[in-house]
C-alpha cells in the first residue's frame, strides 16, 4: 500500500510502509534533468547537483559531510537526462536526520564563488574521466550523433566548453526556475509512516506563487551513422549498434524488454552465447534498451579485440536479421519472462529499489503499478508480440554503429548497416 499526498505546494508524496525491515528509502525526484538546458548551458543540472551538497543557509560541507557519516548509510545524488534525484538509504531510527539533510538541501543551497570554482573543476576532471572509459565514451558518442541536435543527445555532464561557461547567475537562475515544489516528487520506503513525513514537509514547503518551469521537447528523430574514433592507447575496441526503440509510456515496453533480454540481456542470450560462449570472440557484449517520455532506443555493446571486430559485428547482424524474420520461440520467450519477473522480484527486497520505482513509475505515468499488474503485463506478451518489436527495432533506416580503438576507419557504411538486415 503506497500513501499518495499532494500538498497544498504541489509537492507530490508517496510512501510506502514496510513494517518489516529496518531500513528506509527516501529521497526527492526533480522533474528536470540535462534535458530541459539550452545549448549554451549544457551541464547545468548536474552542476547544481553537485553544488547542493557543498553548502546551505544552516549547514557548511563539513557539516553536511559528518551528518551524513553519522547516518551510517547512503547519501547521494544522480542527473538524469529527464530527472535529478536526490536520496537517502538508513536505518529507520535516522529518517528524521535523513529528512532534515536532504530538504536542507533541496530547500536552501548557499551557492558561491569559490565553490562554484572548486566544483567546475571536479566535473572538467570527471569528463576527462569519461573519456579515459572507452565502455562509456561509447555510449556517450552512439547517443549524441543519434539524437543529433535534440536535448536528449547532449551530454548529462556538458562539455569542457559549457561548463566553462556557466557562472553563478545562471545557477541560481536553473535552480529558481526548476526546483519549484510542483517539479518535486518526495517518496519514502520502508519501516516508515505518513506522519513522521507529512506535517515537516507541510511546513517547509509552503504555497509557492511562482510559476514552475517545466519545458517539454519533441520526439528525438534517429540520425543514421557510422562514426569510428581512434584512440591508438587501447588495447580492445569498443563497438555500441543501436537503433530505434520505444518511449517508457508505450504498452510495447514490456515485449521490448523481453525482446533485448532473449538478444542480449543475459547469459543464456543470443549474443552471450554466440560471441562468448561458442566463439570466444569477447569478454564483455551485452544489449540494453532505454526508454524515455518521448523516444528510445535499443543497442548491443562488445569488447574485443581489433581483430574480431569485424566478426563480432557480423554475428550481431546476422542474429538481429534472423530475429526480424523469425521471431524468438516458445521455450526462449518463457526462460526471458522468468528471467525478468524475477529481477522484478528480487529488487523488491530492496528498499532502495523500491523507493526508486515508485519515484520512476510517478514520473513516467503519475501513478503506481503494483508487481502483479507488472507481472501480468510480462506474462501477457506473445511471440506475435515478440516479432512485432523486432521489426520495429532492426530498423535498417535507423540502425548505427559507434566504434572507438585502436582501428583504422574500416570499410563500413550505413549502407552496410542497412542491407545486413
Amino acid at each position: 500500500m503506497i500513501d499518495r499526498i499532494t500538498l497544498p505546494s504541489g509537492l507530490t508524496i508517496l510512501i510506502e510502509t514496510l513494517p518489516y525491515v529496518r531500513s528506509v528509502a527516501l529521497g526527492y525526484t526533480l522533474r528536470s534533468g540535462s534535458a530541459v538546458e539550452s545549448v549554451e548551458h549544457g551541464g547545468a543540472s548536474h552542476f547544481l547537483e553537485h553544488l547542493v551538497f557543498k553548502g546551505t543557509a544552516h549547514r557548511n560541507t563539513t557539516e553536511i559531510a559528518q551528518v551524513i557519516d553519522i547516518l551510517g548509510g547512503d547519501v547521494d545524488a544522480f542527473t538524469g537526462k529527464e530527472y535529478t534525484s536526490f536520496y537517502a538509504h538508513v536505518l529507520d531510527e535516522q529518517v528524521g536526520t535523513a529528512l532534515d539533510l536532504l530538504t536542507d538541501i533541496v530547500t536552501s543551497p548557499r551557492f558561491t564563488d569559490e565553490d562554484l570554482e572548486m566544483e567546475r573543476r571536479v566535473i572538467l576532471e570527471e569528463i576527462n574521466m569519461v573519456e579515459d572509459t572507452p565502455d562509456d565514451l561509447v555510449h556517450e558518442i552512439f547517443v549524441t550523433a543519434f539524437w543529433r541536435d535534440h536535448p536528449l543527445g547532449r551530454p548529462i555532464l556538458g562539455t569542457e566548453e559549457t561548463v566553462m561557461r556557466l557562472q553563478r547567475p545562471q545557477i541560481e537562475a536553473h535552480y529558481a526556475e526548476t526546483f519549484h515544489p510542483t517539479n518535486l516528487i518526495f517518496c519514502a520506503s520502508g519501516n516508515v509512516r505518513a506522519e513522521q513525513i507529512v506535517p515537516f514537509l507541510e511546513k517547509t514547503f509552503p504555497v509557492d506563487s511562482r510559476s514552475p518551469v517545466r519545458n517539454t521537447w519533441t520526439a528525438p528523430q534517429p540520425s543514421q551513422h557510422v562514426i569510428f574514433k581512434e584512440k591508438k592507447e587501447l588495447e580492445q575496441v569498443h563497438l555500441c549498434l543501436g537503433s530505434r526503440g520505444y518511449p517508457q509510456e508505450m504498452k510495447e515496453r514490456f515485449a521490448a524488454a523481453l525482446f533485448n533480454t532473449i538478444l542480449g540481456g543475459g547469459m543464456s542470450s543470443r549474443l552471450f552465447q554466440r560471441i562468448r560462449e561458442k566463439e570466444g570472440l569477447a569478454y564483455s557484449v551485452a544489449s540494453f534498451h532505454n526508454g524515455y517520455l518521448h523516444g528510445g532506443y535499443q543497442a548491443v555493446y562488445a569488447a574485443c579485440v581489433p581483430k574480431n571486430l569485424r566478426r563480432v559485428l557480423n554475428i550481431t547482424l546476422e542474429e538481429m536479421r534472423e530475429f526480424k524474420r523469425h521471431g524468438a520461440t516458445a521455450a526462449e520467450l518463457s526462460s526471458a519472462k522468468l528471467h525478468l519477473k524475477g529481477s522484478i522480484l528480487l529488487s523488491l527486497e530492496s528498499t532502495i529499489s523500491r523507493m526508486s520505482g515508485i519515484a520512476r513509475q510517478e514520473y513516467y505515468f503519475g501513478k503506481q503499478f503494483s508487481p502483479d499488474e507488472i507481472i501480468q503485463q510480462i506474462d501477457a506478451v506473445t511471440l506475435e508480440d515478440i516479432l512485432s518489436v523486432a521489426n520495429t527495432v532492426v530498423d535498417p533506416e535507423s540502425l548505427s554503429l559507434t566504434v572507438i580503438g585502436n582501428v583504422k576507419t574500416p570499410s563500413i557504411t550505413t549502407e552496410m548497416l542497412r542491407d545486413a538486415v
